[in-house]
């Protein structure tokens, strides 16, 4: 409809609704999101209601426009979960020795669940392929690492593949405040994804969009060690 508005100018609904191919009821409803949208705007011609579009140079005014907008807008969401917080987290039961587990699916699941890795208190311990988060989560990272690293100030050891992407991220370690050790992709090509912090560990399933977080001492504690191991190997194994 839109793309309609600026081929023909400034048309009634039904013009517009026939040459997009969309009948008039539906044509209206469009009409009108966009109106509101501030997309298009409507006027009187002639007796009858027309529509006309927005230049398109003006397309990236209106995107910063949203953009500011929904900048506000989770401002004042912040500020209103800010004043409740004490409240909601006097609901939450008594923590007992039961282990905790979340489970998150899809893109924002899994954004979530990474958002929770800044919640550490000391070191991040990982298993990462570094194509594979980038392909799971394509504008997530590296702004992630900027605010891991330099703004939360949290180190992270992390054991990646050596492929291109690995290779070039491991080459911004101490800039993301990161220590790497590369192993070889032809016998460690592994996808998923795994971070021990805190007391728990976080495991990531890039192909299936999904992740799960587990809070526990002792499985943690389990990891801690199976990773130094690990650490050790891959630096021996790194040095030959």
């Amino acid at each position: 409809m839109y793309l309609q508005l600026i081929r023909l100018g400034a048309q009634p609904a039904s013009v517009i609704s026939r040459n997009a191919n969309i009948n008039r009821t539906t044509g209206y409803d469009i009409l009108e999101s966009l109106t509101k949208r501030g997309l298009i705007r409507s006027m009187r011609k002639k007796g009858a209601t027309v529509f006309e579009s927005l230049h398109p140079k003006e397309l990236i005014s209106y995107l910063e426009r949203e953009k500011n907008e929904n900048a506000r807008r989770i401002e004042k969401q912040k500020e209103s979960i800010s004043e409740i917080l004490p409240m909601l987290i006097s609901l939450e039961k008594p923590t007992s020795s039961r282990p905790k587990v979340t489970f998150f699916e899809g893109e924002k699941g899994m954004r979530e669940a990474y958002e929770d890795t800044l919640t550490s208190k000391g070191n991040i311990l990982a298993y990462a392929n570094v194509e594979e988060m980038h392909k799971g989560l394509p504008y997530f990272f590296p702004e992630y690492y900027k605010r891991r690293g330099k703004e939360k100030k949290i180190h992270i050891k992390a054991i990646v593949p050596d492929n291109s992407l690995g290779v070039e991220r491991a080459g911004r370690d101490k800039a993301e405040n990161r220590e790497t050790v590369m192993v070889s992709k032809k016998d460690f090509d592994f996808s998923p994804e795994i971070n021990i912090y805190n007391n728990k560990v976080l495991m990531v399933s890039w192909r299936e969009k999904m992740a799960i977080i587990i809070e526990s001492d002792e499985i943690a504690d389990f990891h801690r060690k199976m990773y130094r191991l690990a650490w050790e190997r891959a630096k021996e194994r790194r040095k030959k």
